[in-house]
């Protein structure tokens, strides 16, 4: 089934990300880390469907998108960056496979935090945010997104890792997270593990923990 929504805000979460909220279709529920496809309710977009993860949460009369713009060719998102309060997207049923398990370390590469916004705001509304980390990587300090908010949720379980500028606020690894990184970060690998990001940092994620210990069955991944 798909239901048409409208613009209600755009807010600027980054020089390159997007927060979008649109009504919400009457008895719409997702589970905090679903996504659903997202179309663009124009002439010619009306088929170019891309996944987008839910950011708000369900009893929030709005559902909110905080999306990534790519400007470097034109698709989708660049598309998106053209649109106003009033236009309209197309969205789907919600799906995903991401969900909570428990307690455990998040690891995001860029965009691929998406998934965790949600999931992470619902848990410190309900006060069980205790004994999650979120490990996040970007490649300068401008990509972060929603810092103030993540460290307000989870204060030092909140580590920012930066892999391509060097910085004077977060960890500068000068290239991307290794096995050694995630062992002096990590002091217990019999836990879930979230992993989210590009398809190469996913498979470097995955294969470094699993060598590290971790159970293959507490490695949850967008797929």
């Amino acid at each position: 089934m798909s239901y048409k929504v409208t613009i209600r805000d755009i807010q600027h979460i980054t020089h390159d990300v997007k927060q979008f909220k649109v009504d919400k279709p009457d008895g719409f529920e997702f589970v905090p880390g679903q996504a659903t496809e997202v179309s663009i309710d124009k002439p010619d977009w009306r088929d170019e469907k891309r996944p987008f993860t839910f950011t708000s949460l369900n009893g929030e009369p709005d559902l909110e998108f905080t999306i990534k713009i790519y400007d470097d060719h034109e698709g989708v998102t660049n598309e998106l960056d053209t649109l106003n309060i009033g236009d309209q997207l197309i969205i789907r049923e919600p799906w995903g496979t991401i969900q909570y398990k428990g307690p455990g370390v998040f690891l995001a590469g860029g965009a691929g935090v998406t998934p965790f916004i949600a999931i992470l705001r619902r848990l410190a509304r309900e006060e069980n945010i205790e004994g999650n980390k979120l490990i996040f990587s970007n490649k300068a300090d401008k990509d972060i997104i929603l810092e103030e908010e993540f460290e307000a949720m989870l204060g030092d379980n909140f580590i920012n890792v930066i892999t391509d500028e060097p910085t004077d606020r977060h960890i500068y690894l000068d290239g991307f997270i290794g096995k050694e990184f995630l062992k002096e970060q990590i002091d217990d690998f019999d836990q879930p593990f979230y992993v989210c990001g590009p398809m190469a940092f996913n498979d470097a994620m995955t294969e470094y923990l699993k060598e590290l210990g971790a159970d293959p069955d507490a490695l949850v991944f967008e797929e």
